[in-house]
């Protein structure tokens, strides 16, 4: 019996080796393509959010070129649109008559003085004694002007007291005074 045991068990191991290197070697000639076309999987595509974006982005895009596509062609224009008008018809000189100028003489009309504006007074210790310089605002322009000096072309400054000065006209000598404010 025990012979008979330890014969059935080596036997045991005997069949269990060979089914397992039958396993072994189904398995390999599974795995050998040698003779047969290899299969091919196709990977799985995956479309990333920025995909599905640019392309919904692009029918869009399509879509609004096919909209936006002129259905009528451009007219002949119909006017100029950098003339503000049409140009006049050429007209004839006419022959015009001047009426007749009458001299005036310098009495008959009064300049009209400037507008001035006495703005300031500032004293100055000098050699002298105190100076005086009137600003006088007239034209847009500031005149910083003392006594005997021209405010313009036309006016010189005769007297400056501490809230007035007075100007005189060159031409025919009279006085306009202006008083500070």
């Amino acid at each position: 019996m025990l012979r008979s045991a330890v014969f059935a068990m080596k036997l045991n191991r005997v069949f269990a080796f060979a089914v397992v290197g039958a396993a072994l070697a189904a398995w390999l000639a599974a795995a050998s393509t040698a003779g047969r076309r290899p299969i091919v999987v196709a990977p799985a595509q995956r479309t990333t959010p920025v995909e599905v974006r640019g392309a919904e982005l692009a029918a869009e895009v399509s879509r609004l070129r096919e909209r936006l596509h002129p259905t009528t062609s451009p007219q002949a224009p119909t006017r100029n649109l950098f003339a503000f008008s049409r140009p006049a018809p050429v007209r004839r000189a006419e022959i015009v008559t001047r009426p007749e100028v009458t001299e005036e003489t310098a009495a008959s009309r009064t300049p009209v003085p400037p507008s001035f504006r006495l703005v300031g007074i500032a004293e100055d210790e000098g050699k002298e004694g105190l100076v005086r310089t009137a600003i006088i605002s007239s034209m847009g322009q500031l005149f910083f002007a003392k006594v005997g000096d021209e405010v313009t072309s036309r006016y010189r400054i005769a007297r400056i007291s501490s809230d007035a000065a007075e100007l005189t006209d060159v031409g025919d000598n009279s006085a306009i005074t202006l008083v500070l404010k």
